[in-house]
């Protein structure tokens, strides 16, 4: 992980490998943006004119590396792009912050230290910077670098993260200042783990070895963790888990994390989809589909690092996580289309198809988790490919039993920088998984087959509690170019939304 700092020192005295410097996009071209006065200045006040020569134009996310004059102690200034200049008496928005950190992160790779001056107004940009920064400096290398030297003798590895970013003008001693970077810190190496499990491949990364995973890190953070596993199970007639997890060799688990405060006056239940590995089942995948089914998981790493990240806080709330942990694999022992599942609940599920598995886990789960009745549920899932055709790669699906909560995690997520959108669930697409044979079955019409799969798990969350779903299908595996802060593969989406809304929930802040 990165180390973060609240520097003393000034830009101008700085010892490291590079200074960040914000650079804004004026009506007449690149315009230094605050925070990087002394910079300019060992320019003799020409760094704008520098950038302009240069091509660089301040819009968002670019980044211009260009050797330091003779006034700084750094070798490199790197000028990242933070868009428009804000108009009058408004600041940057944080998630531009964020952005523009993680960019220069990335573009430091291999460097042990960058001071960062970008514009730091108040605690929230210090979060932003710190937040864009540590999760910009991301790189899953666990997997490389297996001849330690090359032929001349030198290390043939990939390039390791900036190893420490230095935020030079927050305040140290400045108790925001240090909550807001202590937080930050706290909640990108949370979501930073939830990448790794994510990217970690699925031969490594079977349910049994989630557990464990998870196991270990609530002993930890001094959370209690129960994990049941097959025999568990199969005695305590988890039909919906057993179902999809008995095609593989591996077998399922159900991880119940649990996180109390002694002050804490409400309970939040995240459930998370766990497969760990993705064929279809029987129906199964085309080629083209499945090579990056290893991230169907994703869920339950977002509930998981949440809890962690909550422990690791010290939030004035219970959270309770499930992580519904099951590898869906086709094999003469596994589900086949038309079997009835009989579920956790008592329901009954004709399954129409296998490769609509994770409502399956999760509505064993939802069930389990609505017994403790706790005062709100959260689901988080790469549920449906409709999902992604609806919203796209970078945004989630919000859906919910309640329009008020639908509305406060939306806010929430766009606050923190997680792109969202609230979609409905249509009473009419109900009818569609009607099953002559079974209560229901998991598979309704095909178009709407996002708001179809919130509908299945609706009928599992227990009666009275509120509850919401994330289908985070688009967000939550990156396959193109990384951009800002986000990196190729595993992205840890939903954990800064989770995170967000149990501080919300603690400090009765709840819309």
């Amino acid at each position: 992980m990165t180390a973060l700092t609240l520097s003393t020192a000034g830009a101008a005295t700085l010892r490291a490998d590079a200074l960040v410097v914000g650079v804004a996009k004026g009506p007449k071209g690149a315009i230094v943006a605050a925070g990087a006065e002394a910079v300019d200045k060992a320019f003799d006040g020409k760094l704008a004119g520098v950038l302009d020569a240069l091509g660089a134009s301040g819009a968002e996310g670019e980044v211009t590396k260009l050797p330091a004059p003779a006034g700084l102690k750094v070798p490199v200034v790197l000028a990242v792009g933070l868009g428009p200049v804000p108009e009058k008496d408004e600041s940057f928005d944080e998630e531009v912050l964020r952005r523009a950190a993680g960019a220069a992160a990335r573009a430091l790779h291999g460097s042990k230290k960058a001071g960062f001056a970008l514009p730091l107004e108040d605690a929230s940009a210090v979060t932003a910077v710190a937040e864009g920064a540590l999760l910009g400096a991301y790189a899953f290398t666990a997997y490389q670098g297996g001849e330690k030297k090359a032929g001349n003798g030198k290390d043939s590895g990939p390039k390791q993260p900036l190893a420490e970013v230095a935020l030079l003008g927050a305040k140290p001693r400045d108790k925001e200042h240090k909550a807001a970077a202590e937080r930050a810190a706290v909640v990108a190496a949370e979501v930073n783990v939830a990448r790794d499990l994510v990217n970690t491949p699925p031969n490594d990364l079977t349910p049994e070895a989630f557990a464990a995973v998870a196991s270990a890190a609530a002993k930890e953070n001094g959370i209690k963790v129960q994990v049941l596993d097959e025999k568990a199970l199969v005695k305590g007639a988890y039909g919906g888990i057993m179902g999809v997890g008995k095609g593989s060799e591996n077998p399922p688990r159900l991880v119940k994390l649990t996180y109390t405060h002694p002050k804490a006056e409400k309970t939040l239940a995240f459930v998370g989809k766990g497969i760990t590995y993705d064929s279809g089942g029987i129906s199964l995948k085309p080629a083209g589909h499945n090579e990056t089914m290893k991230c169907d998981m994703a869920g339950a790493a977002a509930v998981f690092a949440s809890v962690v990240a909550a422990a690791k806080l010290g939030l004035k709330v219970n959270v309770t996580g499930w992580l519904a942990l099951a590898e869906n694999m086709p094999s003469g022992s596994a589900t086949k289309p038309g079997d009835v599942l009989r579920m956790y609940s008592g329901k009954t599920v004709e399954v129409l198809n296998t490769d609509a598995e994770g409502r399956l886990v999760l509505g064993d789960a939802l069930t389990k988790a609505s017994e403790e009745n706790p005062d709100a549920i959260v689901d988080v899932a790469t549920l449906t490919g409709a999902m992604v055709l609806a919203l796209g790669d970078r945004t989630f699906g919000i859906m919910a039993n309640d329009d008020a909560f639908r509305t406060s995690i939306h806010e929430i997520a766009e606050e923190v920088g997680e792109s969202s959108w609230p979609m409905p669930l249509p009473a009419e697409l109900r009818k569609t998984m009607d099953s002559p044979t079974a209560d229901i079955a998991n598979m309704g019409v095909r178009m709407g087959g996002g708001l179809v799969a919130g509908l299945f798990l609706q009928e599992f969350v227990g009666e009275g509690i509120t509850w919401a779903h994330l289908d985070i299908a688009g967000p939550a595996f990156h396959e193109g170019a990384p951009h800002g802060y986000t990196p190729k593969g595993g992205t840890g989406s939903a954990v800064r939304t989770l995170v967000r809304l149990a501080e919300r929930t603690a400090t009765g802040d709840l819309g």
